[in-house]
């Protein structure tokens, strides 16, 4: 089979789930990093990668990393894929670090690592900061420290990663202050999950996604009051949010007396994040 060939087969056979324009999009972008344009193509190869995008394994997983914010990330199953939005939220905190003044290096906190895609990023672009992070999974705290080892090299010890449950306040003595926190939590109720396409549900973990109906805002409402104990005086907590109750987060936070709180809209004008300054 000749490399041309190759692409027209594997569109044809993506075309019926993913529409012409997604599946010539998901071919383009196998042939670029998989086999290099042609110049190193391997039927098995491509036999194997096949298979796995036509039952509909996600591309990131197939390949095993996914683009972001300009730097490549491993992934897994073990982790969420990152989202072009989150990119949003990386950029508004690293534009909050610039323009912010601190008498040292400031420390922040990601919370629920996944792929340490936020952290990471941020370190990478604001070298002048001290990263940590907690993560309940440890399969996806083994990606996330592969990922700092692999992007961050020179500036790895500045990354500092724990296993632990934001869930658990008994935990929270043990860390240090912040100047930051960012996260991106579980915020999907169960009762939305027909909103959630086939694919993610059916590869992405479950743990990072979907929260009980009866409680949506949990891990909101954990974080804010970890905050107030370990966000210092005129820190920042940023979050991404589901859409549908980012509204409720914003309010929350201003109940719990953060001041001032800006909500912003994604560049699809979905209210998805989070701003809130510990007074």
């Amino acid at each position: 089979m000749t490399h041309a060939e190759a692409r027209l087969v594997l569109t044809e056979k993506l075309q019926e789930r993913y529409g012409l324009g997604e599946a010539k999009s998901i071919v383009k972008i196998v042939f670029e990093d998989a086999f290099d344009n042609g110049r190193a193509f391997e039927e098995a190869q491509f036999e194997a990668i096949s298979k796995r995008l036509v039952a509909g394994e996600p591309l990131q997983y197939v390949l095993g990393f996914a683009d972001f914010f300009g730097l490549k990330f491993k992934v897994n199953p073990a982790v969420l894929i990152p989202r072009q939005e989150t990119e949003e939220l990386v950029d508004w905190v690293i534009q909050y670090l610039k323009s912010a003044h601190f008498s040292q290096a400031p420390n922040l906190l990601d919370i629920g690592l996944g792929s340490g895609c936020i952290g990471i990023s941020i370190l990478k672009k604001f070298p002048g900061l001290q990263l940590y992070g907690i993560e309940k999974s440890e399969a996806a705290l083994a990606v996330a420290k592969e990922n700092a080892d692999l992007i961050l090299k020179t500036t790895r010890q500045l990354a500092t990663f724990w296993a632990g449950d934001i869930l658990d306040a008994s935990q929270w003595a043990a860390f240090p202050s912040f100047e930051v926190i960012v996260s991106n939590p579980p915020y999907i109720p169960y009762r939305e999950s027909h909103l959630v396409p086939e694919h993610v549900q059916a590869y992405e973990p479950g743990l990072a996604l979907f929260v009980e109906d009866a409680d949506p805002l949990v891990f909101y409402r954990a974080i804010a009051d970890f905050s107030l104990e370990r966000l210092s005086e005129g820190g920042c907590l940023f979050f991404e949010c589901n859409e549908f109750n980012a509204p409720e987060v914003a309010s929350l936070l201003s109940q719990k007396g953060f001041s001032p709180v800006e909500l912003r809209k994604d560049l699809m004008g979905a209210e998805r994040m989070v701003l809130a300054h510990r007074p």
